[in-house]
């Protein structure tokens, strides 16, 4: 009775929540297609989820708070560019591609030696005594990470397009996508970086906040690695 009750609140809210989508350029049974693929997405763990993850562990809830707007912020600039042909352009530039390419790679490596680096000082004390990055820096990070990684650009080249009405105006759209992407990628860092942060609580030891420094940053290492050997299709 009560499966039944909570069935059809479901699907009274769902009626209800698409009476109001009418007037909106975009058939809303594809924008809930785009926010279902787009969160299966999310879910995957990569270098963005990993950056949260290390500072959400190792220096707290406040600086890990920071990757989430630089996360929004990086993920917004790659579907931006992406969608107003720079996508395009690095899928024909082999140039640019590898300038991109070198860039994100470098910088993930460059991330994962200072992060490596760090367990050093984790080793030293209490997580009261570990020191902290700005919260400044941590959200430049975060956004560049995310903005920098040619895969994205080149991933939202090909999944975008599959919930875009060539036969409507396509800025509407495109804002629609963008907005509601950058918002499920800020709220799947948020999860992250306060799930890390519980977790913080209960692991309140220097010994496993070396380990995982030099774990994570190992991890961020192998990913700039794998960035550099990224070859286009």
């Amino acid at each position: 009775m009560i499966q039944a009750y909570f069935s059809l609140l479901s699907v009274e809210a769902m009626a209800d929540f698409e009476k109001a989508w009418k007037g909106i350029p975009m058939d809303f049974q594809i924008w809930l297609a785009f926010v279902a693929a787009s969160i299966a997405l999310l879910l995957i763990p990569g270098p963005t989820v990993l950056l949260v993850l290390s500072y959400a562990i190792s220096q707290g809830k406040r600086v890990a708070l920071a990757t989430v707007g630089g996360v929004a912020l990086g993920d917004f600039i790659a579907m931006t560019a992406s969608l107003a042909g720079l996508g395009a352009l690095v899928l024909a530039s082999a140039a640019l591609f590898t300038v991109i390419k070198w860039v994100g790679a470098i910088y993930l490596v460059y991330l994962g030696i200072k992060l490596f680096k760090s367990a050093s000082t984790a080793s030293l004390g209490d997580l009261e005594k570990v020191s902290y990055t700005s919260a400044s820096k941590v959200f430049g990070h975060a956004a560049a990470v995310t903005a920098l990684n040619p895969k994205s650009i080149i991933f939202f080249i090909a999944f975008v397009p599959q919930f875009i009405a060539v036969d409507s105006p396509l800025l509407p759209q495109f804002s629609i996508l963008i907005l509601t992407f950058v918002g499920l990628a800020a709220i799947n860092a948020l999860t992250y970086a306060l799930l890390a942060d519980k977790l913080r609580s209960k692991i309140a030891h220097s010994f496993v906040l070396e380990w995982f420094s030099r774990v994570g940053g190992g991890a961020l290492i192998a990913m700039g690695v794998a960035a550099a050997a990224f070859k286009r299709a």
